[in-house]
């Protein structure tokens, strides 16, 4: 019971993750502002992780293995914020 009821969040926040990246995605067609374009890819690795997460043989969200696709997403991120708030931006 308790495998499939952790299945089942896993999926929940994958699906939310990708609909947050088709968001950030059709403001990045509208605006071609890469700043969209970062947040878009940082949610759709983010929903990657939690579908290998859910599908993987391990299942253990505690190993490294599974911090490296958080890592990329959180970097990815940053880079945007820091990307967008740069001196001299136009």
């Amino acid at each position: 019971m308790t495998q499939m009821l952790e299945s089942l969040m896993l999926g929940a926040v994958a699906m939310g993750s990708l609909v947050a990246s088709l968001f950030f995605l059709r403001f990045w067609v509208r605006t071609r502002d890469s700043f969209f374009l970062f947040f878009s890819a940082a949610f759709l690795i983010e929903a990657a992780s939690r579908v290998g997460l859910a599908f993987g043989r391990a299942a253990n969200e505690y190993e490294p293995l599974f911090y490296l696709p958080r890592l990329l997403a959180f970097s990815l991120i940053a880079l945007a914020v820091i990307l967008k708030n740069r001196p001299g931006r136009p």
